[in-house]
C-alpha cells in the first residue's frame, strides 16, 4: 500500500526544555487539535523516541504521516540542536526512523503567531484602546525564558486569504532607554555586560535584573529574588520595591510592543505571550503598559490604533501548528 491509498494523520508537536506536547491536526475540532498527550523530555533519551512511542500508542503507524513541530530553537538546517536539553537530531534522519510523508519544522514563536487569528474572546484578554483592522499586519512577543518575536501578515494563496509568518531574534535588538530609570537600569547593567538587549529585562531573569539594579540605584541590601517572587510580592503589594521593578518591567515591555507596531504597522494588534505576562493581566492594565506602547512621537497614531492583547490559550504552540499544517 503507497501513500496515496493510507488514511492521513496530521501530526504536530509543541517542543520545548522541559515537556513535549504532540497531537494530531483536525479541521473538524473546536480547538483544530485532538488526541492531545504531554511527555517530560528528561525521560526520553531523544526526539524521535517520544514521538515514536505517541505513533505507537494511538497506533498511527500505518497511517501517511504529515508532522508540523514547534521547537524553541532555530530550525533553517537539517541538524538542529536544543538550547535546554541534550538532543540533536537530523531533519532528514527523523523522517526515515518515523516514516514521515512530510516534516516542517518551524521555530516556537512562529506557531504562536500563526495562532493568533483562531483566538477567540475567552483566549486572549484586550489591554487598553486600539481596534483592529482587518487584513493587516500582527505581531507578537514573548517574555518567558527568553524573549519570543515573530510577524504574520495576509496573503492570498490559490484564491484563498492566507497568512504567512516572518520569525527572527528581534528579541535581541539594543534595549532603548526612555526614562530616567530605564537609564539608570541601562548605565548598571551595562557594569556588567558589554551590550545590553530587550531580552536582558524583558525575561524571567530580566525581571530579576531590573530588580537587582533598582536595590542597587537605591543603595540597598541585596536580596535575591526569583521572578515568580517579585511579581508576586509586586501584585499583593508586600514589597515596594518589587512593585517598583515590575511596574519598570510594564512600561519596558509597552515600549518594545509600540516599536512592533511601528515596524511592519501592525494594526492588526500586538499581542504578548509567554508564561510570566499572565500572571499578573490586571497589573498590567493598571501600568503605563499602554501609555508607552503609544508614546512614538509623530507616529503615534499607529500604535494608538492597534490593540493589544494577552494570549491566555495554554496551548497556543499545538494551535499554531495545527493552523500552519491544515493550511498547507
Amino acid at each position: 500500500m503507497n501513500n496515496n491509498d493510507k488514511k492521513i494523520v496530521n501530526l504536530i508537536a509543541d517542543i520545548g526544555g522541559t515537556n513535549i506536547r504532540l497531537a494530531q491536526a483536525n479541521a473538524q475540532s473546536e480547538s483544530q487539535y485532538t488526541d492531545i498527550e504531554t511527555y517530560q523530555c528528561a525521560k526520553f533519551a531523544s526526539l524521535i523516541d517520544v514521538i515514536a512511542l505517541y505513533i505507537k500508542n494511538k497506533n498511527i503507524a500505518d497511517t501517511c504521516i504529515n508532522a508540523c513541530l514547534a521547537i524553541a530553537c532555530p530550525t533553517d538546517k537539517d541538524i538542529i540542536s536544543m538550547t535546554n536539553l541534550p538532543w540533536e537530531f537530523s531533519q532528514k534522519a527523523l523522517i526515515a526512523a518515523l516514516n514521515l510523508n512530510s516534516l516542517t519544522m518551524i521555530n516556537d514563536y512562529t506557531a504562536i503567531a500563526m495562532a493568533i487569528p483562531l483566538l477567540n474572546d475567552n483566549q486572549k484578554v484586550k489591554i487598553g484602546g486600539g481596534e483592529t483592522v482587518a487584513q493587516m499586519p500582527i505581531a507578537v512577543c514573548g517574555p518567558g525564558t527568553g524573549l519570543g518575536v515573530a510577524h504574520i501578515v495576509p496573503i492570498s494563496s490559490n484564491g484563498k486569504s492566507q497568512w504567512h509568518c516572518f520569525s527572527g531574534e528581534g528579541g535581541h535588538v539594543d534595549f532603548a532607554a526612555v526614562d530616567k530609570l530605564d537609564m539608570q537600569i541601562l548605565q548598571h547593567l551595562k557594569t556588567n555586560l558589554a551590550r545590553v538587549s530587550y531580552e536582558q529585562l524583558l525575561s524571567g531573569y530580566g525581571l530579576e535584573q531590573i530588580h537587582q539594579a533598582i536595590i542597587a540605584i537605591n543603595g540597598q541590601d541585596k536580596v535575591s529574588l526569583s521572578a515568580a517572587e517579585i511579581s508576586q510580592q509586586a501584585v499583593s503589594g508586600k514589597c515596594p520595591v518589587c512593585k517598583q521593578a515590575l511596574t519598570q518591567f510594564c512600561k519596558v515591555l509597552g515600549s518594545f510592543a509600540g516599536n512592533l507596531a511601528l515596524t511592519l504597522n501592525c494594526q492588526g494588534g500586538v499581542y504578548i505571550a509567554g508564561g510570566i505576562a499572565p500572571r499578573f493581566i490586571d497589573f498590567i492594565k493598571n501600568s503605563d503598559f499602554r501609555v508607552r506602547f503609544e508614546a512614538k512621537g509623530r507616529l503615534s497614531n499607529i500604535p494608538k490604533q492597534s490593540p493589544t492583547y494577552i494570549i491566555t490559550e495554554p496551548q497556543p504552540g499545538l494551535l499554531g501548528a495545527a493552523a500552519l499544517l491544515l493550511q498547507r
